[in-house]
């Protein structure tokens, strides 16, 4: 009888300490790369006009700090995060990230603007995703597909009202102290919760203690190891290159702030959609064809934009291809954690986010290059449609993974 009662306070426990999880997670992947990755682009255009920085030069400072941090410390952060857990790392991220948004408002030459990009790049690496991901996967053993996909909400979520807070900020008070103001509202959402973190994992975490630890030589050793990380290196590539020019291409075809940002706002509210439908579907089919899904999704959304005009194409355009978005980041982990296992997914992710940033900031630095040489973006469009399907074919060749951990 004891026993019994025990074993349910127990649970009831775990119950609360899990949804306490999901809602840091929410919060930190909210201001992290919510507020702070999908808000920053809102900003370029003034840039442009202020200190008279091409687009390429402007989409350089994402490439700069994500080449510079990823490959020095990814792979150290995942270490870190598998070792000690991911709560004093999340921390130190939060402060960088709020720190980054703060300075790039008032950057006005290159070389502070690139400085702020690395404080930019350390936030995103110590307190967004990867550690994300490696407590979700901590803390639950069920469901995970669904606990990942709310947690993933909190991007769409930040991303939808960031371009509204950031509008209504930057007509009352400038465009500078709205983004000052983003860095700080980023520290105040998220540094409490994770702050108060307690323990280091659940009952999911116990059944991880018990998988074999993945050797790192082993997973750098296995084809599939490449094939994900290559696959999701186009998809993530893709997202990343229409997502820093959306507004600059909602400009050139003369829609106003307010329009630009209400379509912005519109592709991460569909992503909203995206990782809640995204992670039921991990929780009931074979995760590899739901990944194929979303990279096809993405790459049959990118034709909206070349199409001649017609009422609604932006909007279309923004449901679809938020839905895409909204899947991608989040069914990554979850591959990875079935292919090579809990014990090693910091490790495993910490990698494989390094090449997916190598990505992410190399494809807006091309799509920037294809703009300035061409005045146009219809080459560059054609060539990412063809990186999407192409990424499709890669994940098609991974094995079909179960759902066994869920």
């Amino acid at each position: 009888m004891e026993e019994n009662k025990f074993q349910s306070m127990a649970g009831q426990a775990s119950k609360s300490s899990q949804t306490y999880i999901v809602i840091t997670a929410f919060l930190s992947l909210f201001a992290l790369v919510g507020f702070a990755y999908y808000g920053l682009p809102f900003f370029f255009d003034f840039m442009t006009k202020e200190y008279g920085w091409s687009r390429t030069v402007i989409t350089s400072g994402n490439a700069l700090g994500k080449l510079l941090v990823g490959p020095l410390f990814g792979f150290i952060a995942g270490w870190l995060i598998d070792k000690y857990g991911p709560r004093r790392l999340m921390m130190a991220g939060v402060l960088m990230m709020g720190t980054a948004l703060i300075g790039l408002s008032f950057a006005n030459s290159l070389g502070l603007f690139y400085l702020f990009y690395i404080f930019n790049a350390l936030g995103y690496v110590c307190g967004g995703p990867l550690p994300c991901q490696v407590l979700i996967s901590r803390w639950f053993d069920r469901n995970r597909g669904k606990a990942m996909g709310i947690a993933y909400l909190g991007i769409g979520a930040g991303g939808a009202i960031v371009p509204l807070i950031a509008a209504g900020l930057e007509k009352s008070y400038g465009w500078h102290n709205s983004l000052a103001a983003l860095g700080v509202l980023v520290i105040l959402i998220a540094f409490p919760m994770v702050f108060f973190i307690r323990g280091s994992s659940s009952l999911a975490g116990t059944h991880a203690q018990k998988e074999p630890a993945v050797p790192i030589k082993t997973i750098l050793t296995n084809p599939n190891f490449y094939l994900l990380a290559v696959g999701s290196m186009c998809a993530i590539g893709v997202v990343g290159g229409v997502n820093q020019h959306l507004k600059l291409y909602l400009r050139d075809l003369e829609f106003s702030q307010t329009q630009a940002a209400h379509v912005i706002s519109l592709v991460l509210l569909s992503s909203l959609v995206g990782r809640v439908l995204m992670g039921w579907l991990a929780d009931l089919f074979p995760r590899k064809y739901v990944m194929i899904l979303i990279y096809l999704i993405v790459a049959f959304s990118i034709p909206l934009l070349l199409v001649p005009d017609f009422p609604g194409r932006i909007y279309i355009f923004a449901v679809i291809f938020g839905i895409g978005l909204g899947g991608d980041y989040m069914i990554i982990p979850l591959m990875a954690g079935d292919l090579f296992g809990i014990r090693a997914l910091g490790r495993t992710m910490g990698i494989i986010l390094v090449a997916d940033g190598v990505a992410e900031s190399l494809f807006p630095m091309f799509l920037g290059a294809m703009y300035d040489a061409r005045q146009t973006y219809s080459i560059a469009f054609l060539i990412l449609i063809g990186i999407a399907l192409a990424g499709a074919i890669i994940v098609s060749f991974l094995p079909k993974t179960g759902n066994k951990s869920d």
